[in-house]
């Protein structure tokens, strides 16, 4: 199977956005696919406790439990400048959410046999 990489671009102001990057990111894990879903932009606070937590989008799967399945079988990682232009720091996030570059994203994206997607 694939390597699923997703790049969540937005924030709570583009709710059906960023809730279609965590629907596939979770549906990925769920079928068994290795997944990396990466933050950037304003959904770099989804990384941040109780942000999620504070999403509403009617009819959808809450972000949180959406999020908890990436991290319980995926990663998830918060793009190195956002985090930085938002004043977050490794600690600011949630346990198991690494902060990384461009650098990661490219070799993430360039692996064999990945697919890459953005929201």
């Amino acid at each position: 199977m694939r390597k699923l990489v997703i790049k969540c671009t937005a924030g709570a102001e583009d709710s059906e956005r960023a809730n279609q990057a965590f629907t596939v990111a979770a549906a990925g894990v769920a079928v068994g696919a290795d997944v990396s879903l990466w933050l950037t932009g304003d959904a770099a606070w989804f990384g941040v406790p109780g942000r999620a937590e504070e999403f509403e989008l009617d009819l959808a799967t809450p972000l949180s439990e959406l999020r908890d399945i990436v991290l319980a079988g995926g990663g998830l990682t918060v793009c190195t400048q956002c985090a930085q232009r938002r004043g977050l720091v490794a600690a600011d996030l949630l346990e198991g959410i690494r902060i990384a570059g461009a650098a990661v994203f490219t070799e993430e994206v360039l692996t064999d046999n990945a697919q890459a997607l953005v929201y």
